[in-house]
């Protein structure tokens, strides 16, 4: 995934904005000036790049898998209406949670009553100075209905125009998760690293012995494979022939502990325990109850998401949202 990112989203504007770049967040030089959102004479740009946003969710495992089983499972609990379908509803939930800004667009008929709600894609929709809502569209500007658009988002303490998810703290992490992935798939497709030394020192060998040894090892070289080195040195001190490995990447980068701890930090920023994942874990003890941690997270994590989104049945003066609010095993969650 590049890190620079141009955002071009009327044509009339082209920004670049660096995303991801390893700065402190106390910097605010760098990521933190986009924190405000700034009005350009037709619509309030978002605090942060939703192209870059986007973007990031498929720099890492754990960051995706997090949203999509947030979504998938607010959404198995989602009662579908004639107004609401689930699909709906889960692209919604999953713009919510992706973006901090979720944008139901309210269609009513000619007298005014309500038809249905569908979603506007949040990645392109923006807040005007009047309180209305515009999409951006292959470089146009549709303007929707005043009213038409209930906006859902999670408060951001720097500005209240648009809304900010939860996970931000936690990019520079996946990023490097990224990173550490990326650099080891590079390192194995590059196949013209040392695998190892072979080391000959006994006199007693023939050239003849020592041309077919290079020769051997030269053939056996290819492409994604490790390519040995050959060396011969005539009148050496004792262990003739000597097998020397050369010490692996892992002790170098320390492939293993990267991955281990930005996947921690990330699953903490998403608050989802990781039996949920299907992580493995390292230790003989194991994580525990998986009903336990299923039934804790289903109350502190997508129940205030539930909640949210009854904001709708206000918003629309119908009841367009209802959901099972029970735990999976048993008992009310309210």
């Amino acid at each position: 995934m590049p890190t620079e990112i141009t955002v071009s989203e009327t044509g009339a504007k082209s920004e670049m904005f660096t995303f991801g770049d390893p700065v402190p967040v106390t910097d605010r030089r760098e990521l933190t000036t986009y924190f405000q959102s700034a009005f350009n004479g037709r619509y309030y740009e978002p605090p942060i790049s939703f192209d870059g946003l986007a973007k990031a969710l498929h720099a890492n495992t754990h960051h995706e898998s997090a949203i999509r089983f947030k979504v998938n499972l607010t959404a198995s609990r989602f009662q579908p209406s004639k107004y609401l379908s689930r699909n709906d509803l889960k692209r919604l939930v999953f713009d919510y949670l992706m973006f901090g800004n979720a944008f139901p667009e309210l269609r009513l008929n000619r007298i005014g009553n309500l038809l249905s709600i569908k979603p506007a894609m949040a990645r392109w929709t923006r807040v005007k100075k009047d309180g209305g809502f515009l999409m951006l569209i292959d470089g146009q500007e549709h303007d929707f209905e005043p009213g038409a658009i209930a906006h859902i988002f999670d408060p951001d303490i720097s500005q209240e125009i648009y809304g900010l998810p939860g996970y931000i703290s936690a990019l520079q992490s996946a990023l490097l998760n990224e990173a550490a992935t990326l650099f080891r798939r590079k390192y194995y497709l590059n196949g013209s690293h040392a695998g190892f030394i072979l080391y000959v020192s006994d006199p007693t060998s023939s050239q003849a012995d020592i041309d077919n040894m290079r020769e051997a090892l030269k053939s056996a070289k290819g492409p994604g494979n490790f390519r040995n080195l050959f060396y011969y040195s005539p009148h050496g001190k004792k262990d003739g022939i000597q097998l020397i490995p050369i010490s692996e990447v892992t002790a170098k980068d320390e492939f293993f502990n990267m991955k281990n701890v930005t996947r921690d930090d990330v699953l903490a920023a998403h608050r989802v325990p990781p039996q949920l994942l299907g992580i493995v874990p390292s230790n003989a003890g194991g994580f525990g109850s998986i009903q336990d941690a299923s039934d804790v997270f289903f109350i502190h994590e997508i129940m205030p998401i539930i909640t949210t989104f009854e904001e709708l049945n206000d918003f629309s003066g119908v009841r367009v949202v209802a959901f099972d609010k029970t735990t999976i095993r048993a008992g009310d969650a309210e």
